[in-house]
């Protein structure tokens, strides 16, 4: 395995959630997941609902929750654009929780005004919020 560092960085429209180096990013390919090593050769790809991972050169991992977007890799630099990322340790439990349920209880009203897709993404963002923080 490489364990040559590299430079990355998630950003969201908001803030820059992480920049540093990393020997490694997983990430959710809307495709199926991938990882990006030290001289991966360069891509653009899209990313779903799912848990996004770097590997700091210290082995340690930071898991984010993340909701969609694009991953860019050149030059041995990664760079990560989404909708949102949350860090597994500043998921709040119970909003999240919280979310599930309503998701939940829309899904099965099925009221005549329902947005289905809406309603089933919303519901697989709390799901994934909730793994990623270690409680599904």
């Amino acid at each position: 395995m490489f364990d040559k560092p590299f430079k990355a960085e998630i950003v969201t429209p908001s803030r820059i959630v992480f920049s540093g180096d990393v020997v490694s990013v997983s990430a959710p390919g809307v495709l199926g997941g991938f990882q990006v090593l030290f001289n991966h050769a360069p891509m653009i790809s899209s990313i779903g609902i799912g848990m996004l991972t770097v590997k700091a050169p210290d082995g340690l991992d930071q898991r984010y929750a993340t909701s969609g977007g694009f991953v860019e890799v050149r030059n041995n630099a990664v760079l990560v654009l989404v909708e949102s990322a949350e860090r597994a340790e500043e998921i709040d439990l119970a909003r999240a929780e919280a979310a599930r349920d309503r998701a939940e209880k829309r899904l099965q009203e099925k009221a005549d005004d329902l947005n289905l897709a809406r309603a089933e993404a919303s519901l697989q963002r709390a799901l994934n919020r909730l793994r990623v923080a270690g409680r599904v």
